[in-house]
């Protein structure tokens, strides 16, 4: 899932104290995350919390923005005292560890660093573009620009000094105008008032996830034959991805399946045509059926003679036989579906 790869870039980076904050339709993610366990975030000295919005005497509220939902959870920081917090984005994929970005953080003595990453210029509108001096010292910053006037990324990923955080949180909290977003918000008053915000340079690969077809591609980008995005497989153990351990049986290939240039999960059954595919736990691929350029999310079942191209299946997603879904479309579809 993509919640695991920033779950596992802390566990890399051997940060203790992780809090998820979910609101919308999170029981699934709640339960998945459990009590960080697949991450190896739950051992002594170590915690993880799903932190939901608050219910209070009036009711609950559901997080109002990216600030709020940091600001909603201060009491669970301050239980902490923290020197330092931070701040990522659940639908990244990239893998990495925080130790340089904190080590130039603590340096040059900034109130808040944030990582940034160089993309083409006609895209630079899809994000929040910062200026900076030739120290790495943030100039400028404007979230999602019409007209960009630098095409350095930030990539949603913050340290913050926590006590300049917290000032900032509670000022954002009372300001009726605000939309309580780090972007738009937090990062453009922070400089306003001249506090040191610097930049991190990210070189690795990086995928914002936000869209169906960003989601789509960096599965695809998975299957790369020569530069794959990430290594999956890899051996060194401060880039290894972790996953939930489902204790599910060994895949099966049937006699006349037929796969290429795939990642074929633990638990799936596959006895159809799977190309260029990344196929999820607890898939079924029925005889006769056809699959290409998808992603089959866990415990989706393609029945007999059934065709999908370019298409996302969500969890438990049933494809009946002889359906063809998104043939001959190259535009990804998505379908979600019991």
């Amino acid at each position: 899932r993509i919640i695991d790869f920033p779950l596992s870039n802390c566990a890399n980076s051997n940060i203790n104290h992780v809090g998820v904050l979910t609101q919308y339709e999170s029981s699934d993610l709640n339960s998945y995350i459990g009590n960080g366990k697949n991450w190896g975030l739950n051992g002594v000295n170590c915690l993880t919390a799903v932190l939901t919005p608050k219910q209070t005497e009036e009711g609950s509220s559901w997080y109002k923005g990216t600030a709020d939902a940091i600001f909603q959870n201060i009491d669970w920081l301050d239980s902490l005292n923290p020197e330092y917090v931070l701040i990522l984005s659940g639908d990244h994929i990239y893998s990495t560890t925080y130790d340089d970005m904190l080590k130039l953080h603590k340096e040059k003595k900034a109130e808040c660093t944030i990582s940034v990453i160089e993309v083409p210029i006609e895209e630079a509108s899809r994000f929040g573009i910062l200026e900076t001096d030739k120290n790495g010292n943030i100039t400028a910053f404007k979230e999602k620009p019409k007209v960009p006037k630098s095409n350095l990324a930030s990539m949603g990923i913050y340290i913050f000094t926590y006590k300049t955080l917290k000032t900032a949180l509670i000022e954002d909290a009372k300001d009726e105008n605000s939309d309580h977003d780090f972007g738009k918000n937090i990062i453009p008053k922070m400089l306003e008032k001249g506090k040191r915000l610097l930049a991190y340079t990210f070189r690795g690969y990086w995928k914002d996830v936000g869209t169906i077809s960003s989601l789509h591609q960096a599965n695809m980008d998975l299957l790369e034959e020569t530069t794959p995005s990430i290594d999956l497989f890899t051996n060194q153990p401060n880039h290894r991805i972790y996953s939930e351990d489902t204790h599910a049986t060994p895949q099966y290939i049937g006699k006349y399946a037929i796969i290429k240039d795939s990642l074929i999960n633990q638990g799936a059954i596959i006895e159809g045509k799977v190309s260029h595919c990344v196929i999820s736990s607890q898939v079924e691929v029925e005889e006769g059926a056809s699959i290409s350029n998808s992603v089959l999310m866990q415990g989706v079942i393609v029945k007999k003679g059934a065709v999908v191209e370019n298409a996302i299946l969500g969890p438990n997603t049933i494809v009946e036989e002889d359906e063809q879904l998104n043939v001959g479309n190259k535009e990804i579809a998505l379908y979600a579906r019991g």
